[in-house]
């Protein structure tokens, strides 16, 4: 750590007189005031910080007077300098992992650090603060005590249509991120597949345009029609009512499939296969079907995934 009274006075200094500490610190999502006294403390005591857009933490460092050295460390060129900060903690450096909003390793390549820094007996450190995924959930005014967040679902239509059928069943809060550009064609994926569901659509969370909009699919895609779209998105949706007896798994058949998969066997495909045969069924609603149902089995063992 740095002389000059900015030591981070850690139980991690004693453990970690050999390797560095790499630090997971949030910074703000929009707003540069929601940021942690503990998160600056850090950022002016490391020998490095890890940045996904150096001009972008420029910024923010300059904004508090951070002078403290920066790299980059993102999606392109992560392949190369996750081993470079590997080396460097273990030749005692302390790094701070930042992104350009939020929580690092939520959505991004920090993860991937992250992990090889544990492989390596690397203590990794994270800081609490800002995050778009829980500042929405709380204001979204849905269940949030068991909640499933899936991020970016992928740019190609047909690819985001097969995750969202995947989770059409899925009884949690599900919490999205979508840029401007592809906003309207997630809206009308999600009401296609999942049907007019309830949705609380944030827009620039924390920022001074920020808006929150509640209502139902169709209503939001109309209002948005009717702009022009910017910012980026995060959407909280309700998850399934009355899964898994309701209307969309029969009780029979969702009777049949918990018993046959408390059995062992078959699998999941055969057991699909089977059901397609007796019930006249797609194969593609049968194994979605029991994929739902073997979902709920494990909520109700573990509490949650």
């Amino acid at each position: 750590m740095k002389d000059g009274g900015n030591k981070i006075q850690d139980s991690y200094d004693q453990t970690s007189i050999r390797n560095g500490v790499l630090y997971i610190v949030p910074t703000p999502i929009g707003n540069l005031e929601d940021i942690t006294l503990r998160a600056l403390k850090i950022l002016r005591a490391v020998e490095l910080i890890a940045a996904e857009n150096i001009r972008h933490t420029k910024g923010l460092c300059g904004h508090y007077g951070i002078k403290t050295r920066l790299t980059s460390y993102n999606q392109h060129n992560h392949k190369q300098k996750g081993p470079i900060l590997i080396r460097r903690l273990k030749s005692g450096t302390h790094v701070a992992l930042v992104t350009n909003a939020g929580t690092p390793a939520i959505s991004d390549p920090g993860s991937m650090l992250a992990d090889m820094a544990l492989d390596e007996g690397i203590t990794v450190s994270p800081i609490p603060g800002p995050s778009a995924v829980t500042a929405a959930l709380s204001a979204s005014g849905m269940q949030g005590d068991r909640f499933l967040f899936l991020g970016f679902l992928s740019n190609k239509a047909g690819k985001r249509k097969k995750e969202l059928e995947m989770i059409s069943h899925e009884p949690r809060t599900m919490v999205f991120y979508e840029a401007p550009h592809r906003i309207l064609d997630m809206l009308k994926d999600l009401k296609t597949v999942l049907g007019n569901r309830r949705i609380v659509l944030f827009r620039e969370l924390s920022k001074l345009y920020e808006e929150v909009k509640r209502a139902p699919v169709d209503l939001l895609l109309e209002e948005l029609q009717k702009h022009d779209i910017r910012g980026e998105f995060t959407l909280v949706v309700e998850g399934e009512k009355n899964h898994p007896k309701g209307k969309g798994l029969q009780s029979e058949l969702y009777a049949e499939i918990e018993r046959m998969l408390k059995k062992g066997d078959p699998g999941i495909r055969d057991l699909a296969t089977l059901l397609s045969k007796e019930k006249g069924l797609s194969y593609r609603t049968a194994y979605r079907e029991c994929l739902a149902v073997k979902r709920n089995l494990r909520h109700e063992i573990n509490g949650f995934e």
